[in-house]
């Protein structure tokens, strides 16, 4: 038995054949662990839980969660661990949802999102000694274990290409706002116009859910202003086919008489083919991964230092207009 229970766990120190027959036949009969049983025996339940809150109420709004949920369920189906997500409310409270998933007892550690200034579940998890790593950084003093991407230098390069384009009335969209991921968009569009002696107007930063509904209804209001822009930084693609639609309306072209930029999280902008829609392509599967990765770390090997990565930015993608051609850009100085 103690050969067969080695077997089924990939045991190195069973030849592999007999892993491969001993879990063949395990297949066969259905066998399934008991995890019940191993979280006794070994105080480990193989379990990793994903706490993942809700955008918004409104369909299509988490699409861009799939490919990250597939790249953690990949890496830890790889580990021997299952993958269990708990999603939340928008209007739940953060560090209650991580007190009533830890109190389940039912995972050896957990990956948290959407950090805000000075997480308060940082120190709680800390205090209690439970693994964790947070998919995006907080501000808190606090060293812990998270994987990033650096949102702050994908809205400044985004921000820098349209002022370089002549676009004096940029908008911008974040979401939410108590975020982090929020703030460093929201420094990395000021940094670029600071830096290139531009005024940025702060009426033009947007933060809402920015589904596609909400994002068309925003721009709307954004066009009838006095002086509307005249490009949008897309905080999805989603945000990006809410633009797309208020523009139609408008009977506004873009990219001729509006530029539009976006981050783009499921590929869907390599299948739009729009032209002249720039976008930043994110890999949410290898975010998932390394989340997955750096939670590992705290759970073997609990005394080093947390693992951090942050993913810098690629290239824009997408054709960009053609000099001069964006005729609402640069009427005014």
């Amino acid at each position: 038995m103690t050969t067969v229970s080695r077997a089924l766990k990939n045991g190195p120190e069973v030849n592999s054949k007999t892993v491969k027959r001993v879990q063949e036949a395990a297949k066969t009969m259905g066998y399934v662990p008991n995890r019940t049983g191993q979280a006794l025996r070994t105080g480990r339940t193989n379990v990793l839980a994903a706490i993942l809150p809700l955008e918004t109420q409104a369909y299509l709004s988490d699409v861009a969660r799939l490919p990250l949920i597939e790249g953690m369920t990949v890496a830890a189906q790889a580990r021997g661990y299952t993958l269990s997500i708990h999603s939340a409310l928008p209007d739940a409270d953060p560090l209650e949802v991580v007190q009533k998933t830890v109190g389940l007892g039912a995972c050896d550690g957990l990956i948290i999102t959407r950090m805000e200034r000075n997480d308060t579940r940082i120190a709680w998890l800390d205090e209690q000694g439970i693994p964790f790593v947070t998919f995006g950084r907080s501000d808190s003093a606090r060293q812990h274990a998270y994987v990033d991407i650096d949102n702050a230098k994908i809205a400044q390069i985004a921000t820098a290409q349209l002022l370089s384009e002549g676009h004096r009335r940029i908008a911008l969209q974040v979401l939410g706002g108590r975020d982090m991921a929020s703030a460093e968009r929201i420094s990395g569009f000021f940094q670029s116009h600071e830096e290139a002696g531009i005024h940025a107007d702060p009426a033009l930063v947007g933060t809402d859910h920015f589904d596609m509904e909400t994002s068309s209804n925003a721009l709307d209001h954004l066009l009838l202003l006095p002086d509307p822009p005249t490009a949008m930084i897309c905080v999805s693609e989603l945000g990006l086919l809410g633009a797309i639609a208020a523009l139609r309306r408008h009977g506004i072209s873009a990219p001729s008489d509006f530029a539009l930029i976006t981050r783009d999280n499921t590929r869907m902008c390599d299948f739009l083919g729009l032209p002249g829609i720039r976008y930043h392509s994110v890999d949410m599967a290898r975010v998932g991964q390394s989340l997955v990765e750096g939670l590992l770390g705290r759970i073997d090997q609990p005394d080093e230092g947390p693992f951090q990565k942050v993913f810098a930015p690629g290239p824009l993608f997408g054709d960009p207009p053609h000099a001069g051609r964006n005729s609402r850009a640069g009427k005014k100085p």
